[in-house]
């Protein structure tokens, strides 16, 4: 059952992305070669803790960290450990917050200095397609609309879709109705209404869309071992259109990136 979120609710629950969205910015600033993603996991779980929040993933299901931090070829759940980036990486870093009883939950894949031109373009198209998602999520469309949308984006470009892992309700439990895959037809699955709040995102593959389980009973990676991009917003719908919860301004200034591509999807409410 889809649990829609009055006006109230929805400003609780943006401040709890708002707070994931700043603190993907104080990561982002700490990126670079050397560096561990205990040592991220770390500082993103001070920075939470210091501005009022609790570290969402921490415990969820049994996760021993903070934050996920999945480089190069793991899509999803990597476990922070010691070991250094290096030149070339890429990383998805996912956060997730909960604060006034609400969660945030949100994604972003960074390059740890110069990455391979293909490489380069998986993350472009893959936060592109984020947003053809994010487009589709108006009322009287249906989940599947934002399904196809990413996958019809990311197929053109000949990437592979993962099937296995999926975008997702929030509120007051991190996982809620509908989920929102990234592959699917358009006209089905759920009614989109008013007071939706949606994770979106896209998980995507420089080579196959197949992944395989790892036996720490976490890490998922790609099957080939090809790269994979994530990235993922908190969005809701108001007045019958897609608004962000969270947002990237932070990351973008940390690392230096002019961007208006979130603009169609604010609202002071």
């Amino acid at each position: 059952m889809i649990i829609l979120k009055t006006l109230d609710e929805l400003r609780l629950m943006r401040e709890s992305a708002q707070l994931v969205s700043k603190t993907l910015g104080v990561i982002a600033k700490e990126i670079k070669p050397g560096v561990t993603t205990n040592h991220l996991d770390k500082i993103g779980a001070e920075f939470i803790y210091d501005n009022g929040g609790v570290p969402g993933f921490l415990g969820l299901y049994g996760f021993p960290k903070n934050l996920c931090i999945s480089p190069n070829a793991e899509v999803v759940h990597g476990i922070p450990n010691d070991k250094p980036l290096e030149e070339g990486d890429i990383l998805s870093v996912d956060c997730g917050v909960l604060m006034n009883g609400y969660y945030g939950d949100h994604a972003y894949s960074f390059e740890v200095g110069e990455v391979k031109p293909e490489v380069k373009q998986l993350l472009k198209i893959t936060k592109e397609s984020l947003y053809k998602g994010i487009e589709q999520c108006v009322r009287g469309k249906r989940v599947g609309d934002i399904s196809n949308a990413i996958q019809t984006y990311c197929e053109a470009h000949g990437y592979g879709v993962v099937r296995e892992l999926v975008g997702h309700g929030l509120g007051k439990k991190m996982h809620e109705d509908p989920q929102v895959p990234n592959y699917g037809r358009r006209g089905s699955g759920k009614v989109l209404k008013d007071g939706v709040a949606l994770a979106i995102e896209p998980m995507i593959n420089l080579g196959t869309h197949r992944v395989k389980w790892h036996k720490d009973g976490w890490t998922v990676t790609s099957a080939d071992n090809s790269p994979s991009a994530h990235f993922e917003h908190n969005v809701c719908i108001i007045q019958g259109r897609p608004v962000l919860l969270s947002t990237f301004k932070y990351v973008h200034e940390a690392l230096g990136i002019e961007s208006d591509e979130e603009a169609p999807y604010t609202m002071e409410f």
